[in-house]
């Protein structure tokens, strides 16, 4: 009998030292989980599919989601949901192993390959793929090898750093939650929703059973949506926030020089003046052209990003391989150069100044160079009104092609030079601007051969030497200057800084002193 019992007692002894360590563990995480970190933003979100990748939901997808790998700030490919990745022999594949001990941040089911493939085959679909879309389609299938295994098969063979610019892109959703990602998160990240109100603020907190060791820091994170961009430089100022996130770059510089801590990660955007080539005038090849040298580069930069940036006639980030610095002299600010391809378009006056520019009225920086733009096309002769627009309006005339040109930032654009084509102007089909069949056929065959081209370094070069040629030829996006997005402003006693390769913000390693 006591042998029994001294075997019965020992498991329980066991038992309760493992529930003290669960409990004290808990009681660690939950003193580290203290406080709510406090962020300032300037835009609602439109929903929660990270596919519709939009800039005013830059502040909720990386605290949401995770993804298959990730960036470092130099560039290197490292895992995060996927442990591993073996690409096939002749780059026709690649098999990706899965983490095992993560679940869903919002209904606690593991995460499997069988919701990498439901994510896969929602983001191949033309119409719910939305801005991720354009990316899959070097895609032919995938098979499910086991519960943390998949393979990814691709319709030809593909560059190595095309293939994993596709897994960072993937951000896994719950198979179960995609019918209604729109409204409620699926995903595996550090945090879960906890309230929103639209057009006040969106409130989530610590993903209890998150796979990271350590985080996240804080308990919740706080958005208060403000109405522009002084008001949240005053509320950090005040310190009724701790961080203002995505704020002007003319703001950050005044807020730096006062102290305050100024962020800037690798993920630059470019600004690119988009046109919408079906509507008249814009159908006219030779009137497009003209705004290759109707764009103050320099000024553009001066007067909405305070020179944080670099003119730039291509769309592309300083860092991109395809970036070709001779483009800005070629077709550099000249109006006497544009009155002459203007003249050559064979439209009259009045029609060359049939349009209005549709401007993002929320946005301090968007409404200034909108404004130089109008300045030097009175002088170029084309006189023309601003169509101003505010938050959800703005955004649904830009996102269904509702303008005849619009400035808006492109993104992508520091990594294989085909990711400019998940930007909506940039899509190569399903085009919501253009629709189809794609009215720039020279552009669509300009990125299959970047994307099909696996040779020497100078077939590779001729590839990307060609698609910038024909850009400036089509003229349908005009780049005026790259930029600083995702700027953080955050005060002295915040710390624990996660840079993104795309400037989304981090905030599970994020701590107030």
């Amino acid at each position: 009998m006591r042998q029994r019992l001294f075997g019965w007692a020992r498991p329980l002894g066991l038992a309760a030292a493992a529930a003290a360590m669960i409990f004290a563990a808990d009681v660690q995480r939950a003193e580290a989980q203290s406080g709510t970190l406090r962020v300032a933003v300037l835009n609602d979100m439109t929903n929660f599919d990270p596919m519709q990748f939009s800039t005013v939901n830059f502040f909720l997808i990386k605290n949401l989601y995770d993804s298959l790998i990730e960036y470092t700030e130099d560039g290197q490919a490292v895992p995060s949901l996927a442990t591993g990745w073996e690409i096939g022999d002749g780059n026709t594949s690649v098999t990706v192993t899965l983490r095992d001990d993560v679940t869903f941040g919002a209904t606690g089911s593991a995460f499997t390959a069988e919701d990498v493939a439901a994510t896969w085959a929602k983001a191949a679909d033309p119409t719910l793929g939305r801005n991720v879309y354009a990316t899959m389609g070097i895609v032919r299938d995938w098979e499910v090898n086991g519960p943390h295994s998949i393979t990814l098969n691709f319709n030809n063979p593909v560059p190595d750093r095309q293939i994993l610019d596709l897994l960072q892109f993937t951000l896994p959703l719950e198979a179960a939650g995609i019918e209604t990602i729109d409204t409620i998160p699926a995903g595996t990240g550090a945090y879960v929703l906890k309230e929103r109100l639209v057009g006040q603020r969106v409130v989530l907190e610590a993903n209890p059973n998150y796979w990271r060791e350590g985080e996240p820091k804080m308990a919740e994170v706080e958005f208060t949506i403000f109405s522009d961009d002084a008001s949240a430089a005053a509320a950090l100022e005040s310190g009724a926030v701790d961080l203002t996130y995505m704020g002007q770059s003319r703001t950050a510089v005044r807020l730096g020089n006062a102290g305050f801590q100024v962020i800037a990660g690798p993920g630059k955007l470019v600004q690119v003046f988009r046109i919408n080539t079906t509507r008249a005038p814009f159908d006219n090849s030779e009137f497009r052209q003209a705004f290759n040298f109707l764009m103050n580069r320099a000024g553009i930069l001066r007067v909405g990003y305070a020179d944080l940036g670099e003119v730039t006639a291509l769309p592309w980030a300083p860092a991109s391989p395809a970036a070709d610095p001779s483009f800005n002299e070629e077709f550099a600010y000249d109006i006497a150069k544009a009155q002459e391809m203007l003249a050559a378009s064979g439209l009259s006056a009045a029609a060359m100044s049939d349009w209005r520019l549709l401007v993002n009225g929320s946005d301090e920086a968007s409404t200034a160079i909108s404004q130089v733009v109008q300045g030097s096309l009175a002088e170029a002769g084309i006189n023309i009104d601003l169509d101003i627009r505010q938050g959800a309006e703005f955004i649904d005339a830009l996102l269904s092609g509702d303008f005849h040109a619009v400035f808006g930032g492109v993104g992508n654009v520091q990594k294989f030079p085909s990711r400019l084509a998940t930007n909506s102007i940039y899509r190569t089909a399903n085009n919501p601007v253009f629709g189809e069949p794609h009215p720039h056929p020279r552009y669509v065959d300009a990125i299959a051969r970047v994307d099909t081209t696996i040779g020497t370094p100078e077939e590779v070069q001729a590839a990307y030497d060609n698609l910038n040629r024909v850009m400036v030829e089509e003229a349908f996006g005009i780049a005026t200057n790259s930029y600083e997005t995702g700027l953080i402003v955050a005060a002295p006693n915040v710390e624990g800084f996660i840079l993104d390769m795309d400037n989304l913000l981090v905030a599970r390693g994020l701590s107030v002193r």
